[in-house]
């Protein structure tokens, strides 16, 4: 029992997309994700296989997630902030698609728990799309390796906000 309650916290503290800035874990003193036009959002898609990744200190499957990029040959950055909002406005993460991590690779955003697989066609096809998302937090998917599999979808999201199945797990 005290197991499935430790797991439902950790899980609790991964499943918002927007984290408070008062917690006290120094996450506040983090720096300020990048506004529109800075040399940090526009990026170079020439660089492939470094991905920024934008999360909360605590997310125990975010870290997950960016151990699986690495294990798949992608480099990663990785920038704590307290609150995520801002980084999904900047590059344009719809509500309805927002997790607990966002990635930024190649000019595209990857939101959520996507498989490097995927993330590897979206660079090798480039698509007229500004970025793909795991909406949820689906068992089973990378960062969220549970003993459970749940079928799900890896959505692109196209500059006008239209969306299409890119993959499905």
């Amino acid at each position: 029992m005290a197991i499935a309650a430790g797991a439902l916290i950790l899980l609790g503290g991964c499943s918002r997309a927007e984290e408070t800035a008062s917690r006290g874990d120094g996450a506040a003193d983090t720096p300020a994700p990048p506004t529109p036009g800075s040399a940090v959002a526009q990026l170079n898609p020439a660089d492939s296989s470094l991905i920024t990744v934008y999360k909360t200190p605590t997310c125990g499957c975010c870290a997950n997630w960016v151990d699986h990029m690495r294990e798949h040959g992608f480099r990663v950055a990785v920038t704590d902030v307290a609150q995520l909002a801002a980084v999904k406005r900047t590059y344009g993460v719809a509500e309805d698609v927002a997790t607990c991590h966002t990635g930024v690779i190649g000019g595209y955003f990857v939101e959520g728990h996507v498989p490097a697989e995927d993330v590897r066609r979206l660079l090798r096809e480039r698509p007229d799309i500004i970025g793909i998302a795991v909406p949820g937090m689906p068992q089973g998917s990378p960062g969220m390796e549970t003993g459970t599999l749940e079928p799900y979808e890896v959505i692109a999201i196209a500059k006008d906000g239209s969306r299409k199945v890119w993959a499905t797990h």
